[in-house]
C-alpha cells in the first residue's frame, strides 16, 4: 500500500532518517500543520484523504498525540474502493475508544457494511466492532453481527470473524447479548461442514453455556457428535490436520465444553459414543512419536480427554489407563508436559475414590517440589494435597514443613493453608496437630494468616485433653530467642487461660511464664501487646503470687501513647488493685466457653482463593470430599424456593401376580357388595358426576409444543395404537411404530424429509418431568443430516419405574433456509405399560368389591357420537380400550353393550397395580360412563383420562 503513496512513503523515509529526536519532531510538526491545512481547505479526493489519515496513523502509532483525521477517517469508512475503506477502518480502531463521540458518526456506516453482500466490507466492519466494543455499538450492531453469523448465505470466513466478535462483545457486555434466546441458532451452526466455523462458533458456545448451561445443553449432543466423526471416522478435510491430528483446537474446545456438563448417566448411546472417542484419542498417544509437534497436539487433545474421563467416572478402567500415562508425564524432560501431568494427577486425586494409583509415585510427587520451574512445583505442591489422606498425610505434610524452609516466597502463603488444612484434616492426634502448626508458625513467620492461629486457638478451647500439653509445648517455643508474632498471641491466649494447669510443675512456675511471654512484647505490635494486657489480667486472678509484678506493668502501661493500651491499662489497673475478697475480678476474668461449631475459616480462605478464576471448573484441589460437598452446596443454591409439584408414587402391589395383588386390602370403607349382573353405580344420578381436574403442562418442558387439531388427534390416535403418523407438515414427517413388554418397550422414530434439499444440523433431543418415574434413552447417536426426500430412524429404549402423568416431549431442531423446531409429544402414557389379566365373571366382581369406591375409583360420564344408523359405535370403543393395553372380558356384564376389561400396570420400582374397568353406553341418552378401579389412586385417574379423550365427542366435559 505504501508503494502506491509516494508521500506516505518519504515521510516515513524522513522520519526514520532523522538522526536525533528533535530533527523528528520538527519533521512531524511541519507535516502535521501541512495536514491541518489540507483538512481544511476540504478539497480532498479519496486518494488524498487516505494518504493524508495514513500519515496521522503512522504519527499516531509513533507514539505522538494526534487532534486531526478523525472526521476524514470516518467519511473514508463510507468509500466503495477498498483502500480508502480499510485505512478509515483502521483509523477508527487505532484512533477511537469505545466511549469516542465519533463513534456515534459511524455506527449506520458500519451497519451498511454489515449488511453488504461483499464478504470483504463484512470482515472490516467485524473487525472494527471487536476492537473497539463499545457498550453503545454493542448494542445496535449486535443483532447485524448474529444475523451473519446464522445467515444461510455468509461466506465461512464471515461466519467465523462474526462468531468471534460476537464472543469479544459477550465477554465485554454480556448483558447486552440475549444469549438464551439465541442459543438453539448458535448451537445449530456447530453442524457446520467447515471445521473452522464449528471451531469459532465452539469457542463462542463455550463461553455463552459457562452462563447458561440448560440453555446451551443440546451442544452436548452436537460436541459427542463432531469428535465421533472427527477422531473415531476420520471425517475432516486435509488442510485441517495439524501434523496428523485432526483439528487439536477444536477437539480440545469440544472436550472441555463436556466438562461443564454432568455425565450423561441416562443416555447410553452418548454414553458409549463418548467412551469410544476417549478411548481412541488414549490409544493414539499410547506411543509418543519422534515429531515434537505432533507430540504436543496429541498431548494438549490427551490431557483435556482424561479430565473429561476423570469428570464423567473417576473409577472407570479409561481412568486407570489414563493414571498409567500421567505417571509416565510426570517423569518427562519436558516441563510443560511434567506441569500438565501433575495437573491432571491433581484432578483425579481431587475426584477419584481410590488414591492408591497415584500413591505409587509419591516419591517423584514429592521431589518435583523442587523442580527448578516455580509453575510446576505448585502443581506439585496442589497434587499433594488433593492426595493427603489419613495413611500418608504425616509424610505428606512433614515434607511440605521441610520444602516450607527453602519454597520461593510466592508459594509460601499457599502453602501454609494447606499445611494447615491437611493437619487439621488428617490429624492422628491432637499432640501432633499442635505441635505441627506450632512448627509451622516458626518456620513460615509472617507468611502465616491471622485464620491460622485463630484455628489453633479454637481447637485448643475445644480439646480439653489438649489444654495443659499445649500449655506446656508453647511455653517451650517462646523461650527460644527468635519468636513470631503469631507464636506470641497464641502463647498470650493459652498461657492467659490454661496456664494455671501446668503452673505446678518445675519450670513452668508463674513468675516463669511472665518473664518468657513478657519479654517478648516489646517486639510487638500494639495489638499484641493488647493482648498480653489481657493475659496478665487473667492471671491476677489465678496467680496471686505475681500480682504486684503485673500492677507494676499495668501501671507503666498507663502512660503509654496508645489510646487503646491506655485504656486496657487503666482498666486492668482498677480492676486488680480492688480488694483480694471482691468477686467483680472473677466474674470478669472467668474461662472462655467453647467454641460453637463452625466452618473452618482456612477452608473458607481456601475456597475463595480457588474459586476466583474467569473458567467455572467443575472441580477444585482438595480431595474428593471437598468436591462433593461444593456440588452438594451449588446443587442447594441451583434447587427452586417455591413448593415443588410431585408426583405420588402409586401404590405398589405384590410382585407376586394381579389375583394377590387386590387381597388383603382394609375393607372397613367399602359399600355393600355388588351382585353379578347390577351394576354398581346403577342409582347415581348422572348430574352428580363431577369432571376430571385439568392439568396444567409444566412450562420449561412443555412451552414450545406444536399445537393445532391434526397434532392433538395424531397423538391421541397413537395412546391406543402401535403406529401412525406424530406429526407432519411440508418439511418434515414423524411416524412411530412402538412395542411394549412389561415394563420397558421401544419406540422407532421415523423422520422424513420432504424437501429436495438437505435438513442440516439436525437435532433430536427428549425431555421427561420426571427422570425417576419413566426413563428414556436412544439406541444409538443422532444423526445430524437428513438427506432430502430420505427417512431417518432412531430407536428409543423406554423403561416405566414408577406411576406418571405426563408424556416425554421430543424436541426436533433442524436448519431448512432457516432455524426450525418442533416440540412434540410422545405417546408413552402409563397404559403401554399394561399387560393383559384374564378374569372370570366371579374373580371379577369380587375383586371390583374389594376395591370399592373413592378414592381408588375414578368415574366419568360424558357424550358420545352415535353411528350414521343411530348406534352405538361398539367396535371403536372395543379398538379404544384394547388399544390401552387393557383385556376385554367377553361374558361378564350381563348387558352386551357394555365393555369389561382387566390389566396389570408394571414398574420396575414400584412393582405392579391391578386395574379394572366398565364401559357402559347409553344410546337414547346419548352418555357413556366410564368406571376405573385400582389399588393406586393415581393410575385409576390417569387411565380414565386417556380412555375417556378418544371415546367422547368434541363436546365432552
Amino acid at each position: 500500500m505504501a508503494t502506491n503513496m509516494r508521500g506516505l512513503t518519504q515521510f516515513i523515509a524522513d522520519i526514520r532518517g532523522a538522526r536525533v529526536r528533535d530533527l523528528e519532531e520538527k519533521r512531524i510538526n511541519k507535516e502535521m500543520a501541512n495536514i491541518r491545512k489540507k483538512f481544511k481547505d476540504g478539497n480532498l479526493d479519496g486518494y488524498q484523504k487516505k494518504k493524508y489519515v495514513a500519515k496521522v496513523l503512522y504519527t499516531y502509532i509513533l507514539g505522538y498525540k494526534v487532534d486531526v483525521g478523525h472526521m476524514e477517517a470516518v467519511n473514508l469508512i463510507s468509500s466503495h474502493k477498498y483502500s480508502e475503506k480499510q485505512i478509515g477502518y483502521l483509523a477508527v480502531t487505532l484512533l477511537m475508544h469505545e466511549n469516542s463521540d465519533f463513534l456515534r458518526l459511524v455506527v449506520n456506516s458500519i451497519r451498511k457494511d454489515l449488511d453488504d453482500n461483499n464478504e470483504i466490507n463484512n470482515c472490516l466492519a467485524l473487525h472494527a466492532i471487536a476492537n473497539v466494543g463499545g457498550t453503545e455499538m454493542a448494542e445496535a450492531l449486535c443483532e447485524d453481527v448474529h444475523r451473519l453469523l446464522i445467515s444461510p448465505t455468509s461466506q465461512s470466513m464471515v461466519k467465523k470473524k462474526a462468531a468471534l466478535t460476537l464472543l469479544r462483545l459477550y465477554r465485554k457486555h454480556a448483558d447486552v447479548i440475549p444469549a438464551a434466546e439465541w442459543a438453539l441458532r448458535i448451537v445449530a451452526i456447530m453442524d457446520d461442514q467447515d471445521l473452522g466455523v464449528v471451531l469459532c462458533v465452539s469457542t463462542l458456545v463455550l463461553a455463552l453455556a459457562q452462563d447458561h448451561l440448560e440453555t446451551f445443553a443440546v451442544c452436548y449432543q452436537k460436541a459427542v457428535d463432531r469428535l465421533y466423526r472427527l477422531i473415531v471416522e476420520h471425517e475432516y478435510a486435509a488442510t485441517y490436520a495439524y501434523y496428523k491430528v485432526p483439528s487439536p483446537w477444536l477437539q480440545v474446545r469440544l472436550l472441555r465444553l463436556l466438562q461443564y456438563y454432568p455425565p450423561s448417566a441416562e443416555d447410553s448411546a452418548i454414553r458409549s459414543t463418548l467412551h469410544k472417542v476417549l478411548e481412541t484419542i488414549m490409544n493414539n498417544c499410547a506411543e509418543p512419536s519422534r515429531n515434537m509437534q505432533h507430540n504436543n497436539a496429541q498431548r494438549a487433545v490427551l490431557f483435556e480427554a482424561i479430565s473429561l474421563a476423570i469428570h464423567l467416572d473417576s473409577n472407570s478402567p479409561l481412568v486407570n489407563t489414563a493414571a498409567v500415562l500421567l505417571a509416565r508425564f510426570i517423569s518427562s524432560k519436558e516441563t510443560n508436559v511434567r506441569y500438565l501431568g501433575l495437573d491432571t494427577l491433581a484432578h483425579l486425586a481431587a475426584r477419584a475414590d481410590s488414591l492408591e494409583a497415584i500413591k505409587k509415585h509419591q516419591g517423584t510427587i514429592i521431589l518435583s517440589l523442587r523442580d527448578r520451574d516455580i509453575s510446576v512445583r505448585r502443581r506439585a505442591l496442589d497434587l499433594l494435597y488433593s492426595m493427603c489422606d489419613v495413611d500418608n498425610s504425616e509424610l505428606i505434610v512433614g515434607e511440605l514443613l521441610r520444602y516450607l524452609k527453602v519454597a520461593d516466597y510466592g508459594l509460601r502463603e499457599e502453602m501454609v493453608l494447606k499445611i494447615a488444612i491437611l493437619t487439621e484434616k488428617y490429624a492422628s492426634s491432637y499432640r501432633w496437630y499442635v505441635d505441627t502448626i506450632l512448627e509451622l508458625i516458626s518456620s513460615a513467620g509472617d507468611h502465616v494468616g491471622e485464620e491460622v492461629w485463630y484455628r489453633v486457638v479454637q481447637i485448643v478451647t475445644n480439646t480439653e485433653d489438649l489444654q495443659s500439653y499445649a500449655a506446656k509445648v508453647v511455653f517451650e517455643r517462646l523461650k527460644s530467642p527468635a519468636t513470631h508474632e503469631s507464636l506470641v498471641k497464641i502463647g498470650g491466649y493459652v498461657l492467659g487461660e490454661y496456664g494455671h494447669l501446668v503452673a505446678n510443675e518445675e519450670g513452668y512456675s508463674p513468675l516463669e511464664q511472665l518473664q518468657v511471654l513478657h519479654s517478648k512484647s516489646q517486639f510487638c505490635a500494639a495489638p499484641t501487646r493488647a493482648l498480653l494486657l489481657s493475659t496478665y489480667i487473667k492471671w491476677v486472678n489465678v496467680f496471686p503470687e505475681i500480682k504486684p509484678q503485673l500492677i507494676n506493668i499495668f501501671e507503666r502501661y498507663r502512660h503509654v501513647l496508645d489510646s487503646e493500651l491506655q485504656q486496657r491499662a487503666c482498666e486492668f489497673y482498677a480492676l486488680a488493685s480492688r480488694p483480694d475478697d471482691d468477686d467483680l475480678l472473677q466474674n470478669v476474668c472467668e474461662e472462655i466457653p467453647p467454641f460453637p461449631p463452625r466452618e473452618s475459616a482456612l477452608l473458607n480462605r481456601m475456597n475463595k482463593k480457588l474459586g476466583a478464576t474467569e473458567d467455572k471448573r467443575t472441580w477444585v484441589h482438595g480431595g474428593k470430599e471437598v468436591n462433593q460437598d461444593r456440588e452438594t452446596n451449588q446443587a442447594q443454591k441451583a434447587a427452586p424456593t417455591g413448593d415443588a409439584a410431585t408426583n405420588g408414587a402409586a401404590h405398589g402391589a405384590d410382585d407376586t401376580d394381579f389375583l394377590g395383588s387386590l387381597a388383603g386390602l382394609d375393607l372397613s370403607g367399602v359399600s355393600g357388595a355388588a351382585q353379578p349382573g347390577v351394576s354398581p353405580d346403577a342409582a347415581a344420578p348422572l348430574a352428580d358426576l363431577a369432571a376430571l381436574p385439568s392439568t396444567s403442562l409444566k412450562p420449561d418442558i412443555y412451552r414450545h409444543l406444536a399445537a393445532g387439531p391434526n397434532v392433538d388427534r395424531w397423538f391421541e390416535k397413537l395412546t391406543y395404537s402401535n403406529d401412525g403418523v406424530l406429526y407432519e407438515d411440508i418439511q418434515i414427517q414423524v411416524g412411530i411404530k412402538s412395542r411394549y413388554q412389561g415394563h420397558v418397550g421401544q419406540l422407532a422414530i421415523y423422520m422424513g424429509n420432504k424437501l429436495s434439499t438437505p435438513l442440516m444440523s439436525f437435532t433430536t433431543t427428549i425431555d421427561v418431568e420426571d427422570p425417576e418415574a419413566l426413563s428414556l434413552s436412544f439406541a444409538k447417536m443422532p444423526p445430524n443430516m437428513v438427506p432430502p426426500r430420505t427417512q431417518s430412524q432412531q430407536i428409543l429404549h423406554v423403561e416405566c419405574k414408577k406411576m406418571f402423568k405426563r408424556p416425554p416431549i421430543l424436541t426436533i431442531s433442524f436448519l431448512a433456509g432457516a432455524h426450525q423446531t418442533v416440540a412434540l409429544k410422545l405417546p408413552v402414557v402409563i397404559t403401554k405399560f399394561f399387560e393383559h389379566v384374564s378374569l372370570g365373571q366371579a374373580d371379577f366382581f369380587e375383586r371390583w368389591k374389594i376395591i370399592g369406591g373413592a378414592p381408588r375409583e375414578a368415574q366419568s360420564i360424558f357424550p358420545i357420537l352415535l353411528t350414521a344408523s343411530d348406534g352405538i359405535d361398539r367396535e371403536k370403543q372395543r379398538q379404544v380400550v384394547s388399544g390401552h393395553r387393557l383385556n376385554v372380558l367377553p361374558d361378564i356384564d350381563p348387558n352386551p353393550n357394555n365393555i369389561v376389561a382387566a390389566a396389570v400396570l408394571h414398574m420396575s420400582t414400584e412393582g405392579k397395580v391391578g386395574c379394572l374397568m366398565r364401559l357402559e353406553p347409553n344410546r337414547e341418552a346419548k352418555l357413556c360412563r366410564v368406571t376405573i378401579r385400582s389399588t393406586s389412586e393415581e393410575v385409576s385417574k390417569e387411565v380414565l383420562k386417556l380412555v375417556q379423550k378418544p371415546l367422547s365427542t368434541d363436546a365432552a366435559t
